[in-house]
């Protein structure tokens, strides 16, 4: 029998979240995929199950679910040490390469060979959201209920437009009233060999997660006083107050993603603040969507630019980190403060059927992404069509950009076919997208 390997040291997974942060282009999808594949495919760290279990929990708070699970799962293995960093790890690289560009686009708008190195990895993105749903309604969908909630959530999104929280908030009622009816996976295996090393863990240690609540506790009420404090210090003062303001209750709405308050978002920065105009809120949405990190990075680019405008570089310095820190702080807050309880109340039947609602319905939101996210890039124009009561998105076909379809079709083969690995994958496909923009110069 292969002897358990060791528990990964706080070291080990200081790079293991670094690599996750630098890794995760394209949304919250493919950024799932990719810890799911580093701490649960490769290293067998996390269970399929306990993965799940704590994504389903992140899909029902407010902000970036993403950085949510990687706090999370950081925080199960390491405590709030672990928390803190992976958290940070997740969206330091992100906002880092935003800061640049921002300042970049700021001074010299929009540098076409950037552009072009983006361009790539959003095709390869495309292929890791599709690999992503793939993978996940193997491991999530048993049942015919749980491929019913998914396929409902699909259609209710993508036809009907429902919004994200009351896609979510059904399928947690479903599960709740009809435990029996979705079939959730224990937690202990790693694929098929031996317990995950957390789960392994958690079982030789039952009181693990009691002894952890109460410095997650603290830590969470120390983060919300820190995130309210330069609200307060700031209300009233030019700029600063209203970016402090109006970006923290950003954080409390954002059930659903970026997308669910974009419009909002736009129009409140464009028409009301005036802090930047409707093109440039375009471009920042574009920047947000190529590099690594949260979509919802966004917001970092319209604080700087809110910055910008009053106080030139510094200022918008000052904005991009005013934002982050408004935008994030509550992430670490819920899941130190709730974790703990959804962790020590696992095995009542009623959540485990609530969650495993969620986690079937999470398949559909995660399809309708693929084919939004899809449909955008490899086509220049998507029309909304009327279709009775409900409405579906429809590709122009004479729009359709060979050279996106070629980069996406290089992913597919590199990933599936020559299982290259997403690093690999990632860079050639930014490479490819270089070398064309220099054929079409």
């Amino acid at each position: 029998m292969t002897p358990q390997p060791p528990f990964p040291t706080f070291a080990e997974a200081l790079r293991v979240w670094l690599r996750v942060g630098l890794l995760s282009f394209g949304g919250p999808a493919a950024q799932i995929a990719v810890m799911h594949r580093e701490v649960v495919d490769d290293r067998h760290w996390v269970s399929d199950a306990r993965f799940l279990h704590a994504l389903n929990f992140c899909m029902l708070l407010p902000g970036p679910e993403a950085t949510q699970l990687a706090t999370y799962l950081g925080w199960l293995m390491h405590g709030v040490k672990g928390g803190i960093a992976a958290g940070v790890l997740f969206v330091l690289p992100g906002a880092a390469v935003m800061l640049a560009l921002s300042m970049i686009y700021a001074t010299l708008g929009e540098v076409p060979i950037v552009a072009a190195l983006f361009f790539g990895l959003k095709c390869a993105v495309l292929v890791l959201v599709v690999e992503a749903l793939l993978r996940v309604a193997k491991r999530a969908l048993h049942g015919g209920a749980a491929w019913l909630l998914a396929a409902a959530a699909f259609v209710a999104l993508a036809a009907f437009a429902v919004p994200f929280p009351l896609v979510v908030l059904a399928a947690l009622v479903i599960g709740y009233l009809l435990p029996g009816a979705f079939v959730a996976g224990g937690h202990g295996k790693a694929k098929d060999g031996p317990p995950a090393l957390l789960d392994a863990v958690i079982a030789a240690e039952p009181d693990r997660i009691a002894g952890m609540t109460p410095a997650a506790r603290r830590a969470g009420l120390i983060t919300l006083s820190l995130w309210l404090w330069p609200v307060v210090l700031l209300m009233g003062t030019p700029v600063w107050g209203d970016i402090a303001w109006f970006f923290s209750k950003m954080a409390v709405v954002t059930f659903g993603g970026a997308y669910a308050v974009l419009a909002y978002v736009a129009q409140e920065a464009v028409e009301h603040y005036r802090w930047l105009t409707a093109p440039e809120m375009l471009a920042g949405l574009g920047l947000a969507e190529t590099t690594p990190g949260p979509l919802i990075l966004v917001l970092q680019f319209v604080g700087f630019l809110a910055g910008y405008g009053h106080g030139g570089i510094i200022g918008g310095v000052g904005g991009s980190v005013l934002t982050l820190w408004v935008t994030f702080a509550p992430c670490f807050a819920f899941i130190f403060l709730g974790a703990p309880y959804v962790e020590r109340m696992h095995d009542e039947p009623r959540l485990k059927g609530a969650l495993a609602g969620v986690t079937s319905a999470v398949v559909g939101v995660i399809a309708n992404l693929a084919l939004w996210f899809g449909l955008r890039v490899i086509f220049a124009e998507v029309r909304r069509v009327p279709l009775g009561p409900a409405a579906i998105d429809l590709p122009v076909i004479s729009t359709v950009q060979p050279a996106a379809l070629g980069l996406a079709v290089l992913a597919a083969v590199l990933l599936f076919g020559f299982r290259l690995g997403l690093a690999k994958t990632l860079a050639a496909c930014a490479l490819a997208g270089l070398a064309l923009s220099f054929v079409h110069a």
